[in-house]
């Protein structure tokens, strides 16, 4: 199943170095995968997994682990950000 990826802010950091100037990386997942078996093997700090989008729709962290990924779905996913 094909989804797209992108990181933002300080995440992109964990992208392969090539995608990172677009911060967007098209995956190719599991049937069904969740957001937490999507993530996983970017190996991003849990803490740093603060904003998760599925095609514009927030993602709660309670559902991350159940909320199954559909083909062509957009994930994504912003560090927590300070500002003033």
């Amino acid at each position: 199943m094909h989804i797209t990826f992108k990181l933002y802010a300080s995440l992109t950091d964990y992208l392969p170095p090539d995608r990172r100037p677009g911060n967007v990386i098209e995956l190719d997942v599991a049937e069904g995968a969740s957001v937490a078996e999507v993530i996983a093997p970017f190996s991003l700090p849990v803490k740093m997994v603060h904003l998760v989008l599925i095609n514009g729709l927030f993602v709660p962290p309670e559902e991350r682990t159940s909320r199954a990924l559909k083909e062509g779905d957009v994930l994504a996913i912003w560090p927590p950000i300070a500002g003033g």
